[in-house]
């Protein structure tokens, strides 16, 4: 019998293979029945019971013999983004990062171990604007961004090694940090100097500089970044330019959090 204490809850089977089936349709951009169940491992004919419920809740739509995720994911993808307060009192800031710099802006946060995509904006000589879509789409690990490693920086260190644990630290390119010890010396620079550098280290030829967004109470929103190409980020503006910009941004997000969420744990002194 299970511990009452049992840190591991139970769960429905159902909800469990309902979202195994809509990873499923976005991992494969739409599949028919036969193609979702050889992946699931169960009866065509469990597999078509779940999607026609699926699609009854309009959560996929069909197109001839093809289940697809709906829009209905937007919607609700749109919904969060505008209730998260990163996004609403950071987007500006962003935006005019990219414009002042000319390359990509990137506002950041983490959910479940790793990074997530929460806007970016294009500056008028950024590249790689197919491969900065795509990441919208999709979580980061954070031990080789920029925005990650500004964030594990500022968590505790039992969270940082439950993150490690579950996600590893797995290679991007030759410059990817993948050891422990290494990475841990790293953040410890980060906090010090108050920004990250991605060297290469996701991309080749990629370079960006990130700073964390942390609130009055010292939790940790998330974080902004600029990257470019390493022929243009080099040298002194690098090194000292965009970290200083990169700093000024997220102080600006910061104070606007502060003063917008100043009298939320107030003193009653009625």
């Amino acid at each position: 019998m299970a511990s009452r204490n049992d840190e591991s809850p139970r769960t429905l089977k159902t909800i469990e293979r309902s979202a195994r089936i809509l990873d499923v349709l976005e991992a494969l951009d739409g599949a028919g029945v036969t193609e979702v169940a050889s992946h699931l491992d169960v009866s065509k004919s469990t597999t078509y019971q779940y999607l026609a419920t699926l699609r009854q809740q309009h959560l996929v739509v069909k197109e001839d013999d093809q289940y697809k995720l709906s829009l209905k994911f937007l919607l609700s993808g749109e919904y969060v983004r505008n209730r998260n307060r990163l996004y609403t009192y950071g987007k500006g800031e962003v935006k005019a990062l990219a414009e002042s710099t000319g390359e990509y802006a990137n506002l950041f946060t983490e959910q479940h171990g790793m990074g997530i995509n929460l806007y970016k904006v294009r500056g008028s000589d950024a590249v790689g604007s197919g491969y900065q879509t795509e990441k919208l789409q999709r979580p980061d690990h954070l031990h080789c961004t920029a925005t990650g490693k500004a964030i594990l920086a500022h968590l505790p260190e039992e969270r940082v090694d439950e993150i490690i644990d579950q996600h590893g630290l797995p290679a991007q390119t030759a410059n990817t940090i993948t050891d422990r010890v290494e990475l841990k010396d790293e953040l410890d620079v980060v906090r010090d100097q108050g920004f990250a550098y991605n060297d290469e280290e996701e991309v080749e030829g990629l370079r960006a500089v990130g700073a964390a967004v942390i609130d009055r109470n010292r939790n940790v929103l998330g974080s902004l970044s600029v990257a470019g190409p390493t022929s243009r980020l080099k040298g002194e503006q690098f090194e000292d330019d965009l970290p200083e910009t990169v700093l000024s941004a997220a102080n600006l997000i910061e104070v606007n959090v502060n003063m917008a969420t100043h009298g939320d744990d107030a003193p009653d002194r009625s």
